[in-house]
């Protein structure tokens, strides 16, 4: 199993160049079989929304837009914010309870983990109902004399959490699989941080990366708890194509599989960052949602 290396303190050497390198014939190698994958009890990874794909409604009305959510079919929502409700977790769970909607997990600059708001971030988020606390970006990951702080330091936060029963994780765009040590910086973080890590892959930025997402996910076992099914359109997409669940290029039925059998998925995001033909960022939710579902019931996984 590829473990956190506590020696490199001053930056990368050519052992975690080899260690890179061979990192991916040693995750392949793991006892596939032993990995968690979601509730026995449970068909399928649960649907939720990361709320920033419709944010200029969750400000205009974030009630509003929570329970239509749920009456789209969203069982659960990521938040990006939280509007009238911050520092008031007890009313806003109270919210989600009457709507029926759990509090899947949130997207939070690394800084909330800081010694002086680690409490706080954990008390407010305990009382939500969420376990899975993601950062969506942080100028350290991409720096090559700063990643093994970075890595250390969310190695340092997962273990925190554990008593909670709680997560963090980074969430990929394009450019943490930029090219570094003869792989990339999301394996560099992937092979210097505990598996207690999330690795949240953003499949539709990792298609536009050039990556394949199914790769992944297979590459890091049940590092892929939470993740977001985001519809890109690549370069060379055929014409017609769209930026929704079932309407573009990507292999959605490949990438279930993958985080149902290997990823240890608990929660499938749906993030859509794209509004085409004139849309309401509520009405292509709700098409991308459906897109999903129809796949899920072609898998017999509604």
């Amino acid at each position: 199993m590829v473990h956190v290396n506590e020696n490199h303190r001053n930056g990368p050497t050519r052992r975690d160049a080899l260690k890179l390198a061979a990192a991916g014939a040693v995750a392949v190698a793991a006892t596939l079989p032993t990995l968690p994958t979601f509730a026995a009890d449970k068909k399928r990874a649960g649907i939720a929304l990361q709320l920033y794909s419709v944010r200029n409604d969750c400000a205009k009305d974030f009630v509003g837009t929570l329970k239509a959510l749920k009456e789209m079919g969203f069982e659960g929502v990521e938040f990006a914010g939280y509007h009238q409700f911050g520092g008031k977790a007890k009313e806003l769970r109270k919210v989600l309870d009457d709507i029926g909607l759990q509090a899947e997990g949130c997207h939070i600059g690394a800084g909330s983990f800081d010694d002086n708001n680690f409490d706080k971030t954990v008390d407010f988020h305990k009382e939500l109902g969420l376990k899975f606390m993601i950062v969506p970006g942080d100028g350290r990951f991409t720096k090559p004399d700063k990643c093994q702080e970075y890595a250390d330091f969310m190695t340092k936060t997962a273990e925190k959490l554990k008593p909670h029963d709680m997560y963090c994780g980074h969430h990929n765009h394009t450019h943490e699989f930029g090219d570094y040590m003869g792989s990339t910086f999301w394996d560099f973080f992937a092979t210097h941080t505990s598996k207690d890590v999330i690795l949240q892959q953003d499949f539709g930025w990792t298609v536009v990366a050039g990556k394949d997402p199914v790769e992944y996910i297979k590459k890091y076992p049940g590092r892929t708890r939470t993740c977001h099914f985001k519809s890109k359109l690549p370069k060379g997409a055929p014409a017609g194509a769209k930026p929704f669940i079932g309407e573009g290029v990507m292999d959605w039925k490949g990438i279930i599989t993958a985080c149902h059998t290997v990823g240890g998925t608990d929660w499938m995001t749906v993030e859509q960052e794209d509004y085409p033909d004139g849309l309401s960022p509520m009405q292509c939710a709700e098409r991308t949602l459906s897109g999903l579902k129809k796949i899920l019931g072609e898998m017999n996984m509604l």
